[in-house]
């Protein structure tokens, strides 16, 4: 059974190609969405090809509803965006992926029933059918080549609901098993540099040492080490001391 969580139907018009109809249920499941519609698949259906290419998310094909025109596959939605990369002298409004999908989740939650239309490998969707859509949906691609696989547009559109829906940390960093090193460690690991560079000969000349010190104190503190770092800095001036003495 496709899943209770609210989202928009995406409706396959009359697709050529079974990989292309597998790509595109893959790439609807990378980002949570199952409710795959399909109007008159020019292969035949059920597709072995789409089963093939959909490998993890086969089961959005089982759960497809099969249309016989683009009228019928809409019929209960309330808003359909129509994705095209060509503009069609049709007065609509036009978003961009990411617009269309901050709106749809608006009115998805709102209680509306929404839909997008993808067109035909080919030629893309017909003005037939984006004059049933209440809006336009374009990806602001390089227009000397504007033409976007079928599964590749269902991937940018997904993408884009996941995150007009879902929260992510625009960048965060994976400790592995470790914490940030705090000021004390890093104040130790300073000191332990400062006293085997003395020892070395290091600061030098004289009157240089105390700002060749402070620099060194303050590459330290910009870097973001670990506690992991931090043993390992240790280990290494302990390992080149105890070769020297070796040596």
């Amino acid at each position: 059974m496709p899943s209770t969580t609210p989202q928009p139907a995406f409706v396959l018009i009359r697709p050529q190609m079974g990989e292309n109809i597998g790509a595109a249920a893959r790439a609807m499941w990378n980002f949570g969405l199952d409710r795959m519609r399909v109007t008159t698949p020019r292969d035949g259906w059920p597709s072995e090809r789409a089963v093939a290419m959909a490998s993890g998310a086969g089961r959005l094909l089982d759960e497809a509803q099969l249309f016989d025109s683009t009228a019928a596959s809409i019929a209960d939605c309330t808003y359909v965006y129509a994705t095209t990369a060509r503009g069609r002298d049709l007065t609509k409004p036009v978003f961009t992926p990411e617009a269309a999908m901050a709106d749809a989740a608006t009115r998805i939650a709102a209680g509306e029933k929404v839909a997008v239309l993808f067109g035909p490998e080919r030629a893309g969707l017909e003005n037939d059918d984006i004059i049933r859509a209440n809006a336009i949906v374009t990806v602001p691609v390089n227009p000397d080549f504007a033409s976007l696989n079928l599964a590749q547009c269902v991937l940018l559109t997904a993408y884009e609901w996941r995150r007009a829906t879902q929260e992510a940390e625009a960048m965060r960093t994976e400790l592995a098993g470790t914490n940030w090193a705090v000021v004390s460690e890093i104040e130790a690991l300073a000191s332990h540099y400062e006293e085997r560079l003395e020892d070395a000969g290091f600061w030098f000349p004289d009157h240089k040492a105390a700002s060749m010190k402070m620099n060194l104190r303050n590459l330290w503190s910009r870097l973001p080490l670990t506690r992991a770092d931090v043993q390992m800095l240790h280990g290494i001036l302990r390992q080149l001391v105890r070769g020297k003495d070796q040596g």
